[in-house]
């Protein structure tokens, strides 16, 4: 039986290359004045979005344009809401990675709106978003979090109690439009793209494995993590193979699908405790951890007296992963481990330790680390093991 789900709307896709020449076309039935939102240094180093500009600049378009180079803070989302509320804006385009990304959506959703974002924020405001926004075009440079897809923006802050990571939501805030251009990700510098693409890797895997997972996501889930087992090495080792950059945006497309349907686990826990605390890129995080709660993941469902249906779904990624025929259910699961272990090897993945996070810090990470959809539920000792490993 296929049973019941449920499929959260996504944006209008345009995936290939080239695809971001579409773009002019687009936003010329809006109006002409846009505000672009880009990386710090996405204009000096990435040729198609230089091709980009001057298209739109032919088309006589007025562009307002912002530089992000980190991950966004409400107090970075109301600036430039400061700055442009009394501007007739038709559209909002964000060029970038995730973080990029993200900030385009909060100024979409924001702009319309006459109170601070932090009071939309969930788990730090008291209002509901009311699901208004700019039209919003999402065009990724990295291959990674999938927020091209999403409906809710990540936002770093602090307040009383310490920093925190969290979201602006609402299901209309997902992008109008996503153009997913690979050609705009040959320039990503090899660290970016093991990060980015273990991040989507993890999504990938986490919506499989979620508690609310179901057979739409698994599919789809099941098609992206094909891609990072084909391209994902391939993209690091040769970022101007477009094949395989290709192969890692699709599968990072798909990570925010499945993310949105289908919900994330503890690897996504510890990002968003560790980064509320640390300036640590997202995708570090995901990436330094992968491996090591998969493991922690995989012994806890091997020591069950039952094989149930995470130890099952384990089973087949150690199948797909190891493209090898007749071995035991234990057997692909114990190499689904190993195969992260020596992917995060491989990928020079760095520590915790790198980013200032120190062994007397990891008690207080773990009280405040949700396990979210996870499989199995760690006792916060556990849960120290997994960062005290990552050091």
């Amino acid at each position: 039986m296929v049973g019941t789900f449920g499929l959260i709307r996504t944006p209008r896709i345009h995936f290939g290359a080239g695809e971001v020449r579409k773009l002019p076309g687009v936003l010329k039935y809006l109006g002409s004045q846009i505000l672009m939102i880009t990386g710090s240094r996405s204009f000096l180093q990435n040729k198609g979005i230089v091709d980009l500009l001057s298209s739109l600049e032919q088309e006589k378009f007025t562009l307002y344009v912002e530089r992000v180079g980190h991950e966004p803070s409400p107090e970075d989302v109301d600036q430039i809401i400061t700055r442009y509320r009394n501007i007739d804006l038709q559209a909002v385009v964000s060029i970038g990675g995730g973080s990029v990304i993200d900030t385009g959506k909060a100024v979409s959703a924001m702009l319309p709106l006459e109170l601070p974002v932090r009071e939309y924020l969930e788990g730090v405001g008291t209002k509901s978003h009311p699901g208004i926004k700019k039209f919003f075009a999402a065009i990724p440079t990295t291959s990674g979090t999938g927020s091209e897809t999403t409906a809710n923006a990540v936002m770093s802050g602090s307040d009383a109690l310490g920093g925190f990571k969290r979201s602006l939501r609402h299901e209309n805030l997902v992008p109008d439009i996503a153009v997913v251009d690979p050609s705009l990700t040959l320039s990503c510098p090899r660290h970016i793209t093991a990060a980015s693409g273990m991040d989507a890797f993890t999504q990938l895997m986490e919506s499989y494995l979620s508690l609310k997972s179901g057979p739409f996501t698994d599919s789809l889930a099941l098609d992206g993590i094909r891609q990072v087992h084909r391209h994902l090495i391939v993209a690091c080792l040769n970022g101007d193979n477009l094949e395989a950059r290709e192969g890692m945006a699709y599968a990072a497309l798909i990570s925010g699908i499945t993310l949105a349907n289908a919900g994330l686990g503890l690897i996504h826990g510890f990002a968003s405790s560790v980064g509320a605390s640390y300036d640590i890129p997202h995708g570090v995080i995901c990436s330094t951890m992968m491996g090591t709660v998969n493991r922690y993941n995989i012994r806890a469902l091997l020591q069950r007296t039952n094989y149930d249906k995470s130890a099952a779904k384990y089973a087949s990624l150690g199948k797909i992963l190891s493209d090898r025929d007749k071995k035991s259910n234990e057997w692909y699961m114990q190499f689904v481990a190993d195969y992260l272990d020596e992917l995060t090897d491989k990928l020079d993945i760095s520590k915790l330790d790198a980013y200032g996070v120190k062994p007397e810090d990891l008690e207080k990470i773990a009280s405040l680390t949700d396990h979210k959809a996870n499989p199995v539920i760690f006792e916060k000792e556990e849960l120290v093991e997994m960062l005290r490993a990552r050091l």
